[in-house]
């Protein structure tokens, strides 16, 4: 690919970003702040995975995803559901993505996904972002059990 055309997509994935940040920041789709504080996610044993959960369960939210921030804190997440796949485009930074069916086991974990791709798994109904590294760190593997903290 010559420098130029590289010049191009570079200069047009600036300007899309720029259009979608300043679209959804706009006044006419100002999301609302999230209805509860963060909660945390925590294991079946009681060992927290995501101290800070944030729980996107409708669409503005969902579509929003992590869209304009320039990194995770190694305490903080986003719970997206429902959703079975994720994308990265127009992220700024690499994330773990696990995915969870419909009683909170985890599916699949996929790590270090990069800026740019996407990832999905079969019968996945959530999707809990978080900081690349983190479900290593955490020792995050398919078959565990996750659930939002009730306190």
């Amino acid at each position: 690919m010559f420098d130029s055309e590289k010049r191009r997509q570079r200069d047009a994935v600036r300007f899309l970003e720029l259009v979608v940040v300043d679209a959804l920041d706009a006044p006419s789709t100002r999301f609302r702040k999230p209805r509860r504080r963060p909660r945390a996610i925590v294991r079946q044993d009681g060992s927290v995975v995501c101290e800070r959960c944030t729980v996107a369960d409708s669409p503005l939210p969902r579509m929003r995803g992590l869209l304009g921030r320039s990194g995770l804190s190694a305490d903080e997440g986003l719970l997206l559901r429902p959703a079975g796949s994720i994308h990265t485009f127009f992220m700024r930074f690499p994330i773990d993505a696990v995915f969870l069916d419909r009683q909170g086991r985890v599916v699949r974990v996929a790590r270090s996904i990069r800026p740019w791709r996407a990832a999905a798994a079969r019968g996945a109904r959530s999707v809990l972002e978080l900081r690349a590294g983190e479900c290593d760190r955490r020792r995050l593997q398919p078959g565990d059990v996750l659930e939002i903290d009730a306190a």
